[in-house]
């Protein structure tokens, strides 16, 4: 049997009951080490489970699955995810793969930022499509999450924006010479997303194009949600652009039409003057 174990968001403690006592009783437990992080390392889950656990990277997850699948049919293997086994595609690809060779599999879940992100007061079922923020190049900068917000804004729904985690990667001098020389990890910050957004909101501006998220558009920051030390800031993305919420995961919120419930909680994570934005279009309903 192959297991997909979610291990929630925060730290070794965050893993389910039922996820606990099946990693005990496997043959090999991989941990995936390249979609999300947890804030503690792989040595404190290995003391807490009392297990040794396997990296799995990128290459590993995409290109060198058998090794991940091999004795499933037989045995029990264990595939750690933080957050939610399926919070990522990749996951989808593995599955596909155990059900090919024939071998069973199980998915135990876990909290992940999808769901988790209903503590900064938004509420879940005014969300959008999900989109991801990337970190830009110099010769390469892509838009495309822009329109997807802009959809999701015409709408009238929040979007939630996972951004860039950068683990295990090659510069591209390194990857055309086939050099095995890895960059340090990077993690994309609410400020970093926020000021690709506004050079976007400025492009387009220059283009005439009717906007469709301002400088004054109330957004959410979040960062290390699950943790201890979770923080959430409300404001505008000018606000966003220059705050600092401290160390990794950051996610980003755009919002849509926001409830008057909704504009309360935002309230109780922002300054006196970060909300000022907001008009309200009728007796239930805030935009900004």
């Amino acid at each position: 049997m192959l297991y997909f174990i979610g291990l929630g968001l925060g730290d070794a403690k965050d893993i389910t009951v039922k996820g606990l006592e099946v990693i005990k009783g496997c043959s090999r437990v991989y941990l995936e080490a390249y979609t999300s992080v947890l804030t503690v390392g792989k040595e404190a889950l290995e003391e807490y489970y009392g297990r040794e656990l396997l990296l799995a990277d990128r290459d590993m997850v995409e290109q060198e699955a058998d090794e991940i699948l091999k004795g499933a049919d037989v045995s029990d293997v264990a595939f750690l995810v933080v957050g939610d086994p399926f919070g990522a595609t990749t996951h989808s690809d593995l599955v596909l793969r155990a059900v090919n060779a024939g071998i069973q599999y199980r998915v135990i879940h876990n909290a992940s930022i999808l769901n988790a992100v209903g503590c900064c007061g938004l509420q879940l079922y005014s969300f959008g499509e999900t989109v991801s923020i990337v970190f830009w190049m110099d010769n390469w900068k892509p838009e495309s999450f822009y329109d997807k917000i802009k959809r999701n804004r015409d709408m009238g729904m929040h979007t939630l924006c996972l951004l860039d985690i950068k683990v295990k990667e090659q510069s591209m001098e390194n990857l055309m010479r086939g050099r095995k020389i890895y960059e340090p990890p990077r993690f994309m910050t609410v400020a970093q997303a926020a000021k690709q957004l506004l050079e976007i909101v400025q492009n387009r501006r220059e283009q005439g194009e009717e906007l469709a998220i301002t400088e004054e558009t109330v957004c959410v920051g979040l960062a290390r949600v699950g943790a201890d030390d979770q923080a959430i800031r409300a404001g505008s993305l000018r606000e966003m652009a220059l705050c600092d919420l401290g160390g990794p995961l950051h996610s980003m919120i755009i919002t849509g039409h926001l409830h008057p419930l909704e504009v309360d909680m935002l309230r109780l994570f922002s300054g006196p003057e970060s909300l000022k934005g907001l008009k309200m279009t009728d007796s239930s309903t805030y935009i900004s």
